[in-house]
């Protein structure tokens, strides 16, 4: 059973927020847990300029992802962070790249998961998530999201990313927040509960 977390990190929010899903879809017993990156395609000159440059090297150890990967995998959990409330450049110009499996049915059938981060508290992680999922409806997938009985979603002591839709983390405008445990909790719980549906499915 496969387990494929796709992801694009600029600054590392998202990267961390797909280590901890990897975490809990390895809770399952029987899972190949396996954790890859789509290119980047912004010029090294921007990436210095905007600080994303040097923040990429703490994940550069990740190989790129390949299209023929998705087929490969019998659930594949994406990460993104948020764009003006849609899924970043890179991940739509990856999942562009995806016509051929769409031709095949290759997909059909198979479980899609989606999480995120944004700048703010209301920067768009609901709206990134339900965009993805047009995406993989196309592909005929099955969504999974992260449902209430992660009960830490109905928290009000703390201000955290996260929806029925999908785990989520808030970055702050300026980069400085990383995942809080709960956040990172939450990913877990969704990288779990999507291994443990895989699990059933392919049985």
């Amino acid at each position: 059973m496969k387990i494929l977390i796709v992801f694009y990190s600029a600054y590392g929010h998202t990267y961390r927020m797909a280590e901890a899903v990897a975490e809990g879809a390895r809770e399952v017993e029987g899972a190949e847990v396996i954790l890859r990156r789509v290119p980047e395609t912004l010029p090294e000159d921007l990436l210095k300029q905007i600080g994303a440059f040097d923040a990429a090297k703490a994940f550069e150890h990740i190989p790129i992802c390949t299209v023929d990967e998705l087929a490969e995998a019998d659930a594949i959990i994406f990460g993104t962070p948020t764009r003006f409330g849609n899924m970043a450049g890179q991940m739509r110009q990856f999942l562009d790249g995806t016509g051929g499996l769409w031709a095949k049915g290759a997909l059909v059938g198979k479980i899609g998961s989606v999480f995120t981060s944004t700048a703010t508290q209301h920067g768009g992680q609901e709206s990134t998530i339900l965009s993805f999922h047009t995406t993989l409806l196309h592909h005929g997938m099955i969504i999974v999201g992260l449902p209430y009985t992660f009960t830490e979603q109905n928290t009000l002591e703390e201000i955290m990313g996260g929806s029925p839709y999908g785990a989520a983390t808030i970055a702050g405008n300026d980069g400085s927040r990383m995942p809080s445990e709960k956040e990172l909790a939450g990913a877990r719980f969704q990288g779990k509960y999507v291994a443990e549906i895989a699990a059933k499915l392919t049985k």
